[in-house]
Formats: C-alpha cells, sequence, structure tokens
C-alpha cells in the first residue's frame, strides 16, 4: 500500500553524503510507489531561530511566552506561512526521515530549529491542551514512524558500548525519546553510517545500498520499545513503578527489553 513520507535532511552541500542519502532515499521510496515530500532545510533558507517574528498576532504583546504563544498561533491559524507549511507535510506524512550529519553529538542547529518551530504547542506537546496528559507514546504525532539517519565522521568503535565517545543511540535519546517518541511517533532504530570523514566511493556505494535495503522495511520493522507513560510502567506518570526495570537508572531503564 502506497504510503507518504516526509524527508527533512540538513546539509548546507549539495554533493555531500547526506544529501545523496536524501536523493536515494527519494527514489528508493518513489520505486516503492509511495509519496515523497522533501524538506532542503538549507535550500529552503530555513529560519533556524525560534522568536517573536514566528507569532506576527501576539496573545501576550506585554511578555513572550514561547508555550503561551505558539499554542494560540496554532490553535488560531495565526503561525507564520512556512511554519503552516511544513506542518502540513508532516500531519499528513505517514513516516518521517531526519537524515542529517553528527555535528557536535546532536543535530545541526538548522534541524533543530525546524524542530523549535514546527512542533507547536497543540500539536507535538500540549496536546489537546491537556498538558502532559499525552505524551511518550501518545500525542498529536501519535501512528507516525520515524526514523533518524545519520552520518557520522568518526570511527564506529568509538561510539561502541564502552567507546569514548558513548553509544551512539545513548547519544541521540534527547532526539530519539525526548523529542518524537514525546510526541507520539513510533522511533526505528539509528541507521548511521560511520567514517565518513574518510569514506571511500566503495565505501559510499555499500553504505548506499545499506540504506536502500533499511528503507525497503521502513513500514515493517519493529520501533524501539519505548515505555509508554500512559501503560502501566509509570504509575504517576512521572516516574517508573518499583516493579518496572529494576535496579536500572538512566536512559536505558526507559526502554522496556
Amino acid at each position: 500500500m502506497s504510503k507518504k513520507v516526509l524527508i527533512v535532511y540538513a546539509h548546507p552541500e549539495p554533493t555531500s553524503l547526506t544529501s545523496q542519502f536524501a536523493q536515494t532515499a527519494v527514489q528508493t521510496l518513489q520505486g516503492q510507489g509511495h509519496e515523497v515530500m522533501l524538506s532542503d532545510l538549507y535550500g529552503m533558507q530555513w529560519k533556524a531561530v525560534f522568536d517573536e517574528r514566528d507569532f506576527p498576532t501576539r496573545a501576550d504583546p506585554g511578555r513572550l511566552s514561547f508555550v503561551t504563544e505558539s499554542g494560540h498561533a496554532y490553535s488560531t491559524g495565526q503561525q507564520t506561512a512556512d511554519v503552516t507549511s511544513e506542518q502540513q507535510k508532516l500531519l499528513t506524512a505517514d513516516a518521517v526521515i531526519f537524515q542529517f550529519p553528527l555535528w557536535w553529538f546532536s543535530m545541526p542547529a538548522i534541524l533543530k530549529g525546524w524542530v523549535d518551530r514546527v512542533f507547536a504547542y497543540g500539536l507535538a506537546y500540549g496536546y489537546k491542551d491537556e498538558g502532559n496528559r499525552y505524551r511518550y507514546g501518545d500525542g498529536g504525532l501519535e501512528g507516525k514512524r520515524a526514523i533518524l539517519s545519520v552520518a557520522v565522521g568518526g570511527p564506529e568503535i568509538d561510539y561502541s558500548p564502552r567507546g569514548i565517545n558513548g553509544p551512539l543511540e545513548q547519544l541521540l535519546f534527547p532526539i530519539t525519546h525526548g523529542t518524537l517518541y514525546f510526541s507520539g511517533m513510533e522511533v526505528l532504530p539509528t541507521h548511521a553510517v560511520y567514517g565518513t570523514g574518510r569514506i571511500t566511493a566503495a565505501e559510499v556505494d555499500a553504505a548506499k545500498a545499506a540504506w536502500c535495503s533499511r528503507l525497503e522495511h521502513l513500514f515493517e520493522e519493529e520501533p524501539i520499545p519505548f515505555r509508554r507513560q500512559n501503560g502501566e510502567d509509570y504509575p504517576d506518570r512521572h516516574v517508573l513503578g518499583n516493579h518496572v526495570a529494576v535496579g536500572q537508572t538512566g536512559l536505558l531503564a526507559h526502554i522496556a527489553e
């Protein structure tokens, strides 16, 4: 069955591996019969800074509260045109691919700015104006799939379980769990290409083939089993119950075995 996929990618160089992977994804997904929407943030000259210019009509002209103004602009249809356009893509998408290079252990600022501005109150958080009631598995983006496709300059060994940089999935936890799963999306394990700073042409071809293979199962692959807030693991919706992940603390306690 044909699906709609949004690819959001961030790299200023059109010939970069990130850009190549985005184009490979377009061709592969279209070849499978899917409809693809593309947001090239640098090409769009996306405004990354989230500020007062995002709220043409203020609910409170005297003090800038981002939660208040975001909710007001979203609920009254008074957002800027660029934000509205991206939200329309996001809302119609069955899956979203975030394609980016790992810069300082996170996403480029322009992509973070896309999240800041597009993930409005009432949509990605504060769903149904219920505060934190609908989050971590529930929310306005529930039912959509998401995957991070990341180009990593350093070698894979640096990101191994005892590697000096730390495991990649834990470094990206604020994005996979704290942003995407928070808003209700099902998040697939990250797809990473390591050693891109010294990658050869043959290795690029192999990496593209592996990416194509991964895309073929975009709608079949099992997501990361993050624990749902509104399941039985968080009795008070804040802290894991005493019977859950006994003896564990930290990030991994929030992933079911």
